[in-house]
């Protein structure tokens, strides 16, 4: 469902433009799963905030379903921020003025696929449903990384992005939020890209991408 050809980036300095993609090549099937490895500055970063559509490529092409991701202007990437991706950072990024239940059911509103069942569903896997009351600051960072993953979730989009999605957390809790997580993605069909610097977690993964100076070194 995602294609990536040849795809350039640079950012402009004061010595020049810096080159962090130099022609990456990925593909990812519909409902598997890619971890992106590699070190600071490779470039991965990078790469999930093109596909996301928060940045635009230099050259090369993004293609979901066939069809390029920058072809049909900001409407069409606003649709596909909207309704196409679920996104989880490292930061969480909750909305501190909505309580638990109104942060979860956030993404899905925007998209019009709100679905009580789901989100219900969705609260109880992941131990929320006697904190949707609350508020981000009332949460420990592990319960508010999980309502991250079950707002990124809960309009159950065709590509979940993460972005180093349990950095914060120790490791313990970081296999059994991403062991977690995947098993809510199969449920709702998504297909995963995720960045991580974790060979352990990366493991867990179906497939697995190095980028090196830009480059895709191997998978």
């Amino acid at each position: 469902m995602l294609v990536i050809e040849q795809l350039h980036k640079s950012f402009p300095t004061a010595q020049g433009p810096l080159q962090v993609l130099r022609g990456i090549d990925l593909t990812l099937a519909r409902g598997s799963s890619l971890a992106l490895m590699g070190e600071s500055g490779s470039g991965k970063s990078t790469l999930l905030h093109l596909v996301a559509g928060l940045d635009r490529a230099d050259s090369g092409r993004i293609l979901i379903d066939g069809e390029p991701l920058h072809g049909h202007g900001e409407t069409a990437l606003a649709r596909w921020r909207r309704e196409g991706i679920g996104l989880v950072f490292q930061q969480y990024n909750l909305i501190s003025s909505l309580d638990v239940a109104a942060n979860l059911a956030f993404q899905a509103r925007l998209a019009k696929r709100h679905n009580p069942q789901w989100l219900a569903y969705l609260a109880e896997r992941l131990g929320l449903a006697a904190l949707l009351d609350r508020y981000p600051e009332q949460l420990s960072g592990g319960q508010q990384q999980r309502v991250a993953i079950g707002r990124a979730l809960a309009s159950r989009p065709a590509l979940l992005l993460a972005d180093e999605p349990t950095g914060s957390l120790d490791e313990a809790s970081s296999d059994e939020v991403l062991a977690l997580l995947l098993q809510l993605v199969g449920e709702a069909g998504s297909s995963v890209l995720m960045v991580t610097h974790s060979p352990r977690l990366a493991a867990r993964l179906q497939h697995r991408c190095v980028l090196h100076q830009g480059r895709v070194q191997g998978s």
